[in-house]
């Protein structure tokens, strides 16, 4: 079963013409690693502006700086038009202020990331806040008069930073870090116990400049000490202003010694001057976070695990009458997991995201549960309710990176933006098709195929395995993991959903767990087989498979239990020895839950451990790590290397020492794909 899909994704899904006509030339690592990246979109009130922050790339500096610009949602004026620039500085997160006539925002243009305000009248900008801590966010109050900032900031500092960090780790003379509980690290950095993300509130004077600053987290025997928001990579939707501007919600986990086991964050309210901050969730051991505070103040939102110290667990949208304290778990009846929250301004539904086969639609959601679903394909975010019942919104597909639409109040889209439109018009379209068909147990498997639009012949293959596990492959633009771009090098990029991949339901979710190497896979073993009856122009005989973190894991399961399946592999950040990733790495939670706890209490420890099979390896791989990747330490991908070369398998090992799981810079995201095409390019086209 397959369903095709050709030209731009991003076209299809909303009005307006094509990004990409056929043209000149296939897309290149280095068009993708300098793409133009838009994000945090703001509405004005009265939802005639939106302002966002569009990040670009100096290649030859090596680095990415952003601005902000500004757009009228009808158009009439033209734009959009760049606002508060500062060049050579970063401007970025911008927020409207309550009445329309400013924009708040975070620039470094002091020496640090501060807060600043840009008058739209007189199109000025005036710092201010001048804090020693670097602000990492902040949310304006409602009414205008305060505004919530956080950063890194040492627990025992009244103020929104000190000259110390408060790090206690560094007790001396020596360089030495002591610990005396875990996280010691935790995804790419040492902790530095005493310092935490910290939450304040501070009054907006008169003058415009911040004052009376009133940390979140309480004094005495009933402060919080954790991360708010939580690390590595939560933001503002952990945080939230009540209506009426009184109240702070915002979701934390405790940093104790249960802290690397746990997943329990709570929702907290703090009021401005009464007392230590309260916990709404303290019944629920598992995950609370996305707080939403509805624009009437009677509702609060949020979404909530059922399981503790599981991280994948279907997150159910909770809503609570405030005035009653009855709370409901509004979607408990939809097998779907809300991924973001926000209020429509009449207050009578919320708009949330969750994945779903392949894609990450848009949803409205009324006070009594019913689900309705508002956009087709592609991957939405970044959903920004307007208060004339529309809603605007960011949009990306596998075929391009996310640019923002306009829905109005009766469901008509409207494109606003088209930020990589110049470079689109040079580079040839890609054509995608979603398939299906019966993988393990005859469950039903979705997968993707990706390739160059008008190639004729065979064409050799790529299998995309995802990381997460707990994941998708889906309909979604990635800077690191990208179909597209490997396609235009003039290959079929397949991807495949097996089992443990999410948008399915949480069973399909679920079914991973302890059978890493098993059902999925089937899956793979399946799909490679289905695919030459789906698509005869897939040569699936001259293939290689490449995959990240578990994707990693997968190729080296596979170079053991499938070792003629393909002619390359490509490790990523991949797992080795599962007994030395449950001691070393840092989110304890994950590990313990997918194998069945601590390593010493596991049924079957060493059922999926690939070390276990190392003897049977005979296909080349490229084996790719950074130094700093703390989530699986760069040792696994020497320990992988070490068996390769050992047994005199062909294999390369790619290093990088300032990046972490993920591969973030732009000359080395060139360097690792020139280094990936390459080598599936001698073993697939007989390539040097």
């Amino acid at each position: 079963m397959k369903h095709y899909f050709t030209a731009s994704l991003l076209a299809l899904v909303i009005a307006g013409g094509p990004i990409v006509p056929a043209s000149a030339r296939p897309m290149t690592e280095t068009d993708l690693a300098t793409m133009k990246r838009l994000a945090s979109p703001t509405a004005s009130p009265d939802g005639k502006l939106v302002a966002y922050q569009l990040q670009e790339t100096d290649l030859a500096a090596n680095k990415r700086r952003s601005d902000l610009w500004l757009y009228r949602v009808d158009g009439k004026e033209g734009g959009p038009w760049k606002i508060a620039s500062k060049p050579d500085f970063n401007e970025h997160s911008p927020a409207f202020a309550p009445g329309g006539k400013s924009i708040y925002y975070l620039s470094n243009a002091s020496g640090s990331d501060q807060l600043w305000r840009y008058d739209l009248g007189d199109q000025t900008s005036a710092q201010v806040s001048d804090f020693k801590a670097e602000v990492a966010g902040f949310k304006l109050s409602p009414n205008g008069k305060r505004v919530a900032v956080w950063g890194d900031i040492a627990r025992d500092c009244e103020d929104f930073g000190c000259d110390s960090d408060g790090d206690r780790s560094k007790s001396g003379p020596g360089t030495g870090r002591a610990y005396d509980q875990l996280f010691v690290r935790h995804w790419d950095s040492w902790e530095t116990p005493g310092n935490y993300s910290r939450l304040f509130s501070f009054e907006i004077g008169a003058d415009g400049k911040l004052a009376g600053g009133l940390n979140m987290d309480g004094d005495g025997a009933e402060t919080l000490i954790g991360d708010t928001p939580s690390k590595p990579s939560g933001g503002g939707e952990e945080i939230a202003w009540s209506a009426d501007s009184a109240k702070l919600y915002f979701a934390l986990r405790k940093a104790d010694a249960e802290e690397p086991r746990s997943t329990n964050l709570d929702i907290y309210a703090s009021e401005h001057a009464f007392g230590d901050p309260k916990n709404l969730t303290p019944e629920n051991k598992a995950t609370d976070t996305l707080p939403a505070a509805s624009p009437d103040g009677k509702w609060m939102a949020w979404a909530a695990m059922a399981r503790p110290g599981y991280e994948a667990d279907r997150q159910t949208l909770m809503l609570m009458n405030k005035a009653t304290g009855k709370v409901v778990a509004l979607t408990d009846r939809w097998d779907r997991s809300v991924e973001s929250i926000a209020w429509a301004a009449d207050s009578k539904s919320l708009l949330v995201t969750a994945q779903d086969t392949l894609e990450r639609p848009l949803f409205r959601v009324d006070l009594k549960g019913k689900v309705t679903r508002l956009t087709d394909r592609g991957t939405i975010s970044e959903v920004v309710p307007l208060s004339n019942g529309g809603v605007i919104y960011a949009i990306n597909s596998l075929a391009a990176p996310a640019d923002l639409v306009w829905m109005d109040a009766k469901g008509k889209t409207t494109r606003l933006t088209n930020v990589n439109a110049e470079l689109y018009k040079g580079l040839d379209p890609v054509r995608y098709e979603k398939f299906s068909f019966a993988g393990a147990n005859g469950d039903r498997v979705h997968g993707q195929i990706v390739k160059p639009q008008g190639a004729t012949g065979k064409l050799p293959v790529l299998l995309l395995v995802h990381g997460g596990p707990q994941s998708s492959f889906g309909n979604s633009w990635s800077f690191r993991w990208n179909p597209a771009v490997m396609a235009s090098q003039g290959y079929a990029v397949v991807t495949i959903d097996f089992h443990g991949s999410s948008g399915y339901g949480q069973a399909f979710t679920d079914s991973i767990n302890q059978d890493w190497g098993g059902k999925p896979l089937a899956d793979l073993k399946l799909g490679m087989v289905e695919l030459g009856k789906i698509d005869p122009q897939l040569d699936t005989a001259n293939a290689c498979a490449l995959g990240g973190s578990y994707g990693g894991y997968m190729m080296n399961w596979i170079a053991g239990n499938w070792p003629e399946g393909f002619k390359c592999l490509v490790n990523h950040a991949g797992i080795f020895d599962l007994r030395a990733m449950a001691f070393e790495t840092e989110e304890l939670w994950f590990d313990e839950w997918d194998h069945g706890g601590p390593w010493w209490s596991r049924k079957d420890a060493e059922k999926w451990n690939p070390v276990n099979h190392v003897t049977k390896w005979k296909t080349p791989m490229l084996v790719i790590h950074g130094e700093k990747d703390f989530r699986i330490p760069y040792s696994q991908g020497l320990a992988t290397f070490t068996a390769l070369q050992r047994q005199g398998i062909e294999s390369k090992l790619l290093v990088f020492p300032d990046e972490n799981h993920w591969i973030l810079k732009a000359k080395n995201s060139i360097q690792w794909h020139r280094t990936v095409f390459d080598w599936v390019a001698k073993h697939l086209k007989g390539g040097k």
